[in-house]
């Protein structure tokens, strides 16, 4: 607020009338607009500035109430213009509360000392007894965790991240907090260094305690009944709500937290959703979800995961405390009461059925099924690639992307098959082949690892992935050569040539950025040498690798293009490429056509069981489709048929382009 005063002796009079009271009525300072008539009942310490109090705040059920100040103390205090404070029990000391701001019927809105806001606390993920602590703030990515959770062998670079965090929290440190303009704060415990951004909502609240919530116009923050957070932060555009109770955790943008849920020591990234169960030392990349009463998740790692009922991990096992930790790979689901004994690690996009206890490493082997029977873990290869869920899934996640505010701190990659998918696949199509090679083609049953895969399993595993791998080359091809007309081979060659040689090599799936490792080696090198000094620069470069996906994809893809089908750089003919569409074509018919056909399953007999309960077999059979709709005009089954159409028509019209030469 510009242009401040003083009160006069009149207006000085006039809040004495109003039993309003100053321990030293010199250091209120106003605003020139300012006028007595809204203040009542308040006692006054230390600085205090005050704005003009004109606004009409509409309440839900058609209340109106006028901007004022009503029965509270106040010491240390800024208020804005127009704000409504009113019934504060205990005090309001050291804030500064932003414009059109209304709180009423709270306990204490306190800062005691210097308060970093949440910013810098350590927070033990994965391992529950310390050691891969990730020191959070307002500007922590998913990618950035990530590193100081997972790249504790480059100690130099942990303790560089570290000092990059404690700067950011030194600097935000403050012995006044702050509620942005706009915020509702109704019947609220209390707040205890907490510093609160714009628009934000707080109804109902226990208790927040050293926490910054970073709500804004763009994407309000909502905070509900009976919540209780200590050494918090929580980001724009997340809701926690109804008795969730945090401990030393991050909730990233767009997340939502409810109905009784507690964690503790754990990060959620971008828009995941945590209801009724428990968290750990969890650290929850984006879309982690879990929604069921019974399911605790503890020292893992996940990210685009669905928890069913009763999921259950364990780092129990031990002799020198709980130090064991897991990581499950993007997009993989668990069953019902299903059960991972740590150490271990899932593939991506791997479905876990039953308890397994005896520590596999599945990270080579996607889209695979964990199925436990007589406590033996039974492993089926790539075959969710023909699943409808894992189709689903894919087209659901950029439509549940809720995250409104446009500075998103988490870069997100939704791609299915990738550089890292796919050079999994690679190395698991090579390794169930030389499975077959070792124990020779005739075994019942094959071994990797702790577990065992059945014959035929592992034969149609390696179809699986041939198809896959056909799929993304031939998706790569055609999009390299699209919409140029060619004169010559030599025009192709030349086309298909990279861009940049930024791409070559392994890549890795940073919760939720996919990315080349020379690209994530160099920022690291960067950071260590001291080049790059904050977050703010650290999030700039992991945008960049996500705004070049496609370029180095292409490298890779190029690289890895010549060594599946044998193809030399310079002598690659209109031929090679029509070879390799005719390829693509029948993988991604393949493909589509068993996601047909499982898709199918969801309308058979058994599947209308509990339908048309007192009717006949032709009334449940019309019930099924009043409620579940038809199979042939179900939106995804249409979706399927129009896209192995597309896609025939995108082959051809290739092949037809560069045939003539």
């Amino acid at each position: 607020m510009k242009n401040l005063r003083k009160l006069t002796a009149t207006e000085i009079e006039q809040l004495q009338l109003q039993s309003c009271t100053a321990t030293d009525w010199e250091r209120i300072s106003v605003s020139p607009s300012f006028d007595t008539s809204h203040i009542h009942h308040i006692r006054f310490s230390g600085d205090i500035v005050l704005g003009k109090f004109e606004k009409e705040f509409a309440l839900p059920g058609g209340i109106k109430k006028h901007a004022g100040l009503r029965d509270a103390t106040l010491h240390n205090v800024v208020v804005e213009d127009d704000c409504y404070i009113e019934n504060v029990q205990n005090y309001i000391a050291n804030y500064h509360i932003g414009e059109g701001t209304f709180i009423e019927n709270v306990d204490c809105i306190r800062v005691e000392g210097v308060s970093s806001f949440g910013n810098g606390t350590a927070v033990s993920v994965l391992n529950e007894t310390g050691g891969r602590e990730v020191y959070i703030s307002d500007k922590l990515s998913a990618h950035t965790a990530y590193i100081m959770a997972l790249y504790r062998y480059r100690p130099q670079l942990i303790e560089r991240l570290k000092s990059i965090t404690d700067t950011y929290t030194e600097k935000h440190a403050s012995d006044r907090g702050s509620i942005g303009q706009n915020s509702f704060i109704t019947n609220v415990g209390v707040l205890r260094n907490v510093r609160i951004g714009s628009h934000c909502t707080i109804e109902g609240t226990a208790r927040l305690s050293n926490g910054s919530i970073n709500s804004n116009a763009d994407a309000p923050v909502h905070i509900g009944h009976n919540v209780v957070c200590d050494d918090f932060i929580i980001s724009s555009g997340s809701s926690v709500d109804d008795g969730t109770m945090l401990t030393r955790c991050f909730v990233g943008q767009a997340c939502h937290l409810g109905h009784n849920y507690s964690a503790s020591d754990s990060l959620f990234f971008s828009n995941c959703q945590g209801e009724n169960g428990e968290a750990c030392a969890l650290f929850a990349g984006p879309f982690t979800v879990t929604h069921h009463k019974s399911t605790l998740l503890i020292a893992g790692m996940f990210s685009f995961m669905n928890a069913g009922s009763g999921s259950n991990q364990s780092n129990h096992m031990y002799k020198l405390g709980p130090i064991h930790q897991g990581i499950v790979e993007r997009g993989a689901k668990t069953t019902s009461d299903s059960y991972i004994l740590w150490p271990s690690r899932v593939g991506a996009f791997s479905l876990v059925m039953g308890r397994h206890v005896n520590h596999s490493d599945t990270s080579n082997l996607p889209f695979s099924y964990l199925i436990e029977q007589q406590n033996t873990t039974y492993l089926v290869p790539g075959v969710n690639l023909r699943s409808v869920g894992t189709i689903r899934d894919a087209q659901k996640w950029p439509k549940r992307d809720q995250r409104k505010d446009p500075n998103r701190l988490d870069c997100i990659n939704y791609n299915l098959l990738s550089p890292y998918t796919i050079s999994k696949m690679m190395k698991g199509r090579q390794k169930l082949q030389e499975l077959k090679r070792v124990s020779g083609e005739a075994s019942e049953i094959y071994y990797f690892h702790s577990a065992r895969i059945n014959n035929s399993a592992l034969h149609k595993g390696i179809g699986y992935y041939e198809m896959a791998i056909h799929k993304f080359l031939g998706n790569s091809i055609i999009k390299r050569l699209e919409e140029t007309h060619f004169q010559s081979n030599e025009e192709i060659r030349q086309r298909l040539k990279p861009d940049t040689a930024i791409g070559e090599g392994e890549w890795v799936d940073m919760s939720g950025l996919i990315a080349p490792k020379s690209e994530i080696e160099a920022l690291l090198d960067r950071i260590e040498k001291g080049e790059i000094n904050t977050l703010k620069e650290i999030n700039a470069c992991f945008s960049a690798m996500h705004q070049q996906y496609y370029t180095y994809e292409w490298t890779w893809a190029y690289q890895h293009l010549l060594n599946f089908y044998q193809l030399e750089a310079d002598k690659i003919t209109a031929k090679d490429i029509i070879a390799i569409v005719e390829k693509w074509k029948e993988a991604v018919v393949g493909l589509d056509k068993m996601v047909y056909h499982d898709a199918q399953k969801e309308y058979s007999l058994s599947s209308m069981t509990g339908f048309g309960t007192d009717g006949t077999q032709r009334e449940k059979e019309e019930d099924f489709e009043q409620v579940r709709g038809a199979f042939d005009s179900n939106p995804f089954v249409t979706a399927v048929l129009e896209h192995i159409r597309i896609k025939t028509d995108l082959g051809n019209e290739l092949i037809a382009r560069i045939g003539h030469l």
